[in-house]
């Protein structure tokens, strides 16, 4: 009698190195937009920023305009742009307005939501209001 499901039992090594590996990309494809953005006069103010409702992957400044990026490492741009799901939009909309709240100049700074699509062979591509907030 079998005690485990079949996607649980025996090993899972094979899961987590790819977990891990798609870490890696991830780490390293925002590394790639931040300095696309640096490049383009941001400063970048938090890198894969955590709040209990979820995690915004740039978060970079020039002027009083406040760029919440979403970094997405695609082999196109229009499978970046889809990656980026309704759902995921609101959820990256609520980890901004927190971060906002935050903020003691937050009555100055513009919020826009931004995507920044890292693909193979090319610089990366910024997608400047990709959406909007609620």
């Amino acid at each position: 009698m079998r005690t485990t499901s079949p996607k649980t039992s025996g090993d899972n090594k094979t899961g987590m190195a790819g977990r891990r590996a798609a870490e890696r990309r991830g780490h390293w494809a925002e590394w790639r937009a931040a300095w696309a953005l640096r490049l383009k006069g941001y400063r970048i103010l938090a890198v894969r920023h955590r709040t209990k409702l979820g995690e915004i992957d740039l978060i970079a400044r020039r002027g009083d305009l406040v760029a919440i990026v979403e970094v997405k490492a695609r082999p196109t741009l229009e499978a970046a742009m889809e990656a980026v799901s309704a759902t995921s939009q609101r959820r990256i909309a609520a980890a901004a307005d927190l971060w906002l709240t935050r903020r003691p100049d937050h009555a100055r700074i513009s919020l826009r939501f931004d995507i920044v699509a890292v693909l193979p062979r090319r610089w990366p591509v910024h997608v400047p209001d990709a959406w909007r907030g609620r």
